[in-house]
C-alpha cells in the first residue's frame, strides 16, 4: 500500500522551507544583543541564518501538484521543523561557545521544547547573545514554530488546522483557526511584557527581566544565573515567577476569558481547579514529607505541575525519595492543554481518571442503562476516552525505555526515572545526571526524548516512519536499475 509519494515530499518541502526561513530569520534576532554588548560574534549568527533562509527558498521552488495538506504531512512538518530549528541553533552555538555538535544540538533542542535542561556547568560566562538565544527559542518554542511562522507569517486559510493540531494543540478561542492564533500570540505578548515588568519591579536589571520572563512564560526554565532563579537572592523574584509560571501553565481560553471580564467562566474551567488543587494538596504533601520550607514547597510544585523546571537549587539530587515521587507526579501530570505546558496535561489525565471511573459505574449498574459522561459541561466520546487511554500506555512505556537505557549506564534508578520524567515532559528539573559530561549516546536519546515529548510523541513516529518508507522505496528503485543492467548482460 501506498503511504508517501513524490507529491507528499514536494508538499512537506514546501511548506518546511517557510519555516526554515522563519527559524533563519530568528536567529538573527540575537544579534541585537551582541551590537549591545559588543560582542564581535556577528559572522556566527549571519551564517547559518543565512543558510537556513536560502536552503528554505529553494526548498520552496519545486510546487507540489495537489496542496491539499493532509494530518500526516503537518507531523512531519512540524517535526522536522523542530529538529531543523536545534540543528540551525546548534551550528550557532556551536561557532561561538565552541563546545561539540551533539552538546549544541542538546542544549538547543532542550531551548526549543522547553525543556530546560543545560549542559553547561556555569551559564554566567556565555555571551549574552548566546543567553539570548536561549531564552528567545524558549519563548518561541512555548507557544510553537510552526503555528507562528506557518499560521501568521505564510499561509493561513483551509491549511491552518492540520497545521495547528500537529503541534499538538487542539483548542479554539475564535471559530477559524488563524484567528485563534492571532488571539494566543497577542495574549502572549501582553503576558510576556507584564511578566518583564514584574520581574523589573522585584529588582532585576532589563537584560535579566527580558531573559527570565521569556524562559518562565514559555514554561521552559532556562535562566541567565547557574544557579537558576535562587541565583538572584531575592525572594520577590521567586514569588513572581510563581505567578508566571501559573501564568504560563494555564490554558489561553483561560486567559482569553479572564482578559475579557468573564472570571466565572475562567475559574469554572475544570484544568484551573483541577491545577489549583494539585498546587495546594502536594504542597502541604511536601512540606509534611520533607524539611522544605513552605514557599519553597510551593515554588517546586508549581515549577513542576506547570513543566517550567526553574528551580532554587541547583540539583534534586539530595532530595529524599517521597519527596522526588511527589514531584515527579506533578511532572507527569503537566499543566492544562492549551497552555505553553509539557507533560500528559490535566484534561488528558481527568478524562483517563473519569473513563475508569465510568466503565466501573457501567459494571454496576443494571443493564442498558445508561451513564452520563460530561466534563465541563461537554460530552466525552468513546473516541476521546479511548484517545486518552492510548497516548497515556504510549507515553509510559517511552519513559520505561528511556528510563531502561539510562540504568544500563549504571545511574542510580530512582534519579534516573526522575531526570527521563522530566525529560520527556519538557520539565527541566534535574537530579544532576543531564550534564556537559553525560555520555553522547544518552545526550542523543535524550535529544530524542525531547523533540517527542514537546510534539507529543506521534509525529515523530508518523516521521520515522515516512523517512523508512522514502529509504524503502529508494533501496526497491536501486535495485529495478542493477538487475536492469544484469539482465542486459
Amino acid at each position: 500500500m501506498r503511504y508517501f509519494g513524490k507529491n507528499d515530499c514536494f508538499l512537506i518541502a514546501d511548506y518546511l522551507g517557510g519555516i526554515m526561513q522563519g527559524i533563519g530569520f530568528i536567529l538573527l534576532i540575537p544579534l541585537i544583543m551582541s551590537l549591545i554588548y559588543n560582542e564581535q560574534n556577528y559572522i556566527s549568527f549571519m551564517l547559518p541564518a543565512a543558510f537556513s533562509m536560502v536552503l528554505g527558498g529553494l526548498f520552496r521552488i519545486v510546487t507540489p501538484s495537489d496542496k491539499n495538506i493532509r494530518l500526516k504531512h503537518g507531523m512531519i512538518v512540524a517535526a522536522l521543523a523542530w529538529g531543523w530549528a536545534a540543528f540551525a541553533g546548534a551550528i550557532t552555538m556551536m561557532q561561538i561557545t565552541h563546545i561539540n555538535f551533539i552538546s549544541a544540538l542538546f542544549e538547543n533542542m532542550s531551548a526549543w521544547t522547553g525543556s530546560g535542561m543545560t549542559i553547561f556547568p556555569n551559564v554566567e560566562i556565555l555571551p549574552h547573545s548566546i543567553l539570548f538565544l536561549r531564552s528567545l527559542e524558549q519563548w518561541f518554542g512555548g507557544i510553537g514554530i510552526v503555528i507562528v511562522v506557518v499560521l501568521l507569517l505564510l499561509r493561513p486559510g483551509t491549511s491552518a488546522s492540520k497545521l495547528y493540531k500537529s503541534e499538538a494543540r487542539d483548542e479554539r478561542i475564535k471559530p477559524s483557526i488563524t484567528n485563534t492564533v492571532k488571539t494566543i500570540l497577542w495574549i502572549y505578548i501582553l503576558y510576556t511584557l507584564f511578566g518583564i515588568v514584574l520581574y523589573g519591579l522585584a529588582g532585576l536589571n532589563a537584560f535579566d527581566s527580558i531573559n527570565t520572563c521569556l524562559t518562565t512564560i514559555s514554561t521552559g526554565g532556562m535562566s541567565v544565573k547557574a544557579d537558576n532563579i535562587a541565583g538572584f537572592h531575592n525572594d520577590a523574584v521567586s514569588i513572581a515567577t510563581i505567578i508566571i509560571m501559573i501564568l504560563g501553565g494555564t490554558s489561553f481560553l483561560v486567559h482569553y476569558n479572564l482578559l475579557k471580564g468573564k472570571a466565572k467562566i475562567a475559574l469554572k474551567d475544570l484544568q484551573v481547579q483541577a491545577m489549583l488543587i494539585i498546587i495546594v494538596l502536594f504542597t502541604i504533601l511536601a512540606v509534611l514529607t520533607s524539611d522544605m520550607l513552605p514557599i519553597d514547597a510551593v515554588f517546586n510544585v508549581v515549577s513542576a505541575i506547570t513543566t517550567t523546571g526553574a528551580n532554587l537549587e541547583s540539583s534534586a539530587h539530595h532530595w529524599p525519595g517521597y519527596l522526588k515521587i511527589l514531584i515527579m507526579m506533578c511532572m507527569i501530570i503537566g499543566g492544562a492543554a492549551g497552555s505553553t505546558s509539557g507533560a500528559v496535561k490535566i484534561s488528558r489525565v481527568v478524562t483517563f481518571v473519569k473513563g475508569v471511573y465510568w466503565e466501573v459505574m457501567k459494571m454496576l449498574s443494571p443493564e442498558g442503562s445508561v451513564i452520563p459522561r460530561r466534563l465541563s459541561g461537554k460530552k466525552i466520546t468513546d473516541t476521546e476516552i479511548r484517545e486518552s487511554c492510548s497516548f497515556l500506555a504510549l507515553y509510559f512505556s517511552l519513559i520505561f525505555i528511556g528510563w531502561f537505557i539510562f540504568t544500563t549506564y549504571s545511574y542510580d534508578p530512582m534519579n534516573t526515572l526522575f531526570e527521563i520524567i522530566s525529560l520527556q515532559g519538557n520539565v527541566g528539573l534535574s537530579t544532576g545526571i543531564v550534564s556537559y559530561d553525560l555520555p553522547q549516546t544518552l545526550k542523543l536519546i535524550s535529544i530524542l526524548i525531547m523533540w517527542g515529548g514537546r510534539l507529543e510523541i506521534l509525529p515523530l513516529l508518523v516521521m520515522l516512519r515516512a523517512m523508512l518508507e522514502v529509504v524503502n522505496k529508494g533501496k526497491r528503485k536501486a535495485k529495478k536499475i542493477r538487475d536492469k543492467h544484469t539482465n542486459s548482460y
